[in-house]
């Protein structure tokens, strides 16, 4: 599962080259586009994705818009979701 969550990191979180300063709204804006391309590319809907996440249909949208400030513990969900696993609760 661990690569998997790499391998989602890589292809959702923006700035690896990033050198500061840098925007954060910026980040979140890729942020939350990386998200609704992968998420799309797995064709699942927000609400599937809300479902297997446990994460609300609602804060996916405002993480997919650039308006969430998501935690690395619901990414770890995400990431779960979408590439098909389940997470590991603590």
């Amino acid at each position: 599962m661990l690569n998997q969550v790499m391998d989602f990191a890589g292809e959702v979180l923006p700035g690896s080259c990033a050198v500061p300063p840098y925007s954060e709204a910026a980040f979140l804006a890729e942020l939350g586009e990386r998200l609704r391309t992968s998420r799309t590319r797995c064709e699942l809907s927000r609400r599937e994705l809300a479902r297997r996440s446990g994460i609300s249909e609602r804060y996916i949208a405002q993480i997919e818009a650039g308006k969430g400030n998501v935690s690395i513990v619901l990414l770890l969900r995400l990431a779960a979701a979408i590439h098909g696993s389940q997470p590991q609760v603590a």
